[in-house]
């Protein structure tokens, strides 16, 4: 397992000595590295979700046949790739992600049509040469951006009919200094049921997912994902609490779709960070850590904008305490459903 990992590391250029089975502080710094670069949560533990990651690192456009296959998809950075040229050709595989789904199958069958060739989909030998040619004669631009923006612009329309999934799942279970006795789970499906009810007065569908909810099962972040793809949620708001060490961190943080660098970033999940983050600190004491992107699977897997609220860290006093009282938390319920409601409004009304 340690060799393999350290080859890999050594095949991307972040570990200058590639064998061995020893887990040093160079491939730790190796493994930080990767996983900021990915936009996973960077701890140096190469566990599933960054031992996928770096097995889908290890594929090069070209290396294998790549093709849409319902329940199984291809995914890895060769996929990324193909994603980025088709985008810059003008072909729309919908968000790079690296994830060969059917968007990115329906670019590819476009593109085989555009050029003569059979339009089975695959990508293979003769798909990447068209590809190769085209490439080096046509430069890309912002058009991912530019169709996200479209895609978002045809959301602004209010928020009376949209589907919202509340992902009140948190991935563990956290207990801090709130007073009630409250852990994250409790905290999650309270503010949870608080915004779904606030928005089910307004004409919108709401769907909590996670364990938190009384009575379903727990599901991790992939399956929760799946749920909210097969309802055809608008949005997702993925609802969380924070821990630390050091009792001084606090604050509220967002995250939406995206790598480390912040390429590839999801317009509308940026603009639903940055709008819960507005309204959650202006009608509490809470600061503001910021909104960041990040590829967790939740992010990443959703086919709509996504975002994920840490509300607090439960090991701050301040924090612990504004989430452990009732007022508190619907003082938040509040402020999410403020932000849901300025991110569906028309421009003219927000």
């Amino acid at each position: 397992m340690v060799a393999e990992v350290r080859a890999r590391l050594h095949r991307l250029g972040l570990l200058a000595d590639g064998d061995g089975d020893c887990f040093d502080e160079a491939v730790d710094v190796a493994v930080r590295h990767f996983q900021q670069e990915r936009g996973l949560p960077v701890d140096g533990v190469v566990g599933p979700q960054t031992y996928r990651r770096l097995e889908e690192a290890r594929w090069r456009l070209g290396d294998r046949v790549l093709q849409f296959l319902p329940g199984h998809a291809m995914v890895g950075d060769d996929v990324v790739t193909l994603q980025e040229r088709l985008t810059g050709l003008g072909f729309s595989p919908g968000r790079i992600d690296g994830i060969f789904g059917r968007s990115t199958d329906h670019a590819v069958r476009e593109f085989q049509l555009n050029v003569g060739l059979p339009t089975d989909g695959t990508a293979g030998p003769e798909t990447f040469r068209a590809l190769s040619r085209l490439t080096r004669t046509v430069s890309g631009g912002a058009s991912t951006l530019l169709r996200e923006q479209q895609a978002f612009e045809v959301l602004r329309t209010g928020v009376t009919h949209k589907v919202v999934v509340l992902d009140a799942g948190p991935d563990q279970v956290r207990r801090g200094h709130t007073g009630s006795g409250l852990s994250e789970q409790d905290i999650a499906a309270d503010i949870a049921a608080r915004v779904e009810g606030r928005l089910a007065a307004l004409g919108t569908t709401v769907l909590v997912t996670g364990p938190a909810r009384p009575g379903h099962t727990a599901f991790d972040e992939a399956a929760r994902a799946s749920i909210a793809n097969e309802v055809g949620a608008d949005v997702v708001v993925s609802l969380h609490c924070d821990a630390h060490p050091n009792p001084a961190a606090h604050g509220v943080a967002a995250f939406f779709f995206g790598s480390g660098t912040g390429a590839n970033a999801s317009v509308a999940g940026r603009t639903l960070a940055e709008l819960l983050l507005d309204e959650i600190t202006v009608r509490t004491d809470a600061g503001s850590c910021g909104a960041h992107p990040k590829a967790w699977e939740m992010l990443r897997l959703t086919r709509m904008p996504a975002v994920h609220v840490d509300l607090g860290y439960l090991t701050n006093p301040a924090d612990a305490a504004r989430l452990g009282q009732p007022d508190g938390r619907d003082a938040i319920a509040k402020a999410i459903t403020a932000a849901l409601i300025r991110f569906f409004a028309p421009p003219a009304q927000d």
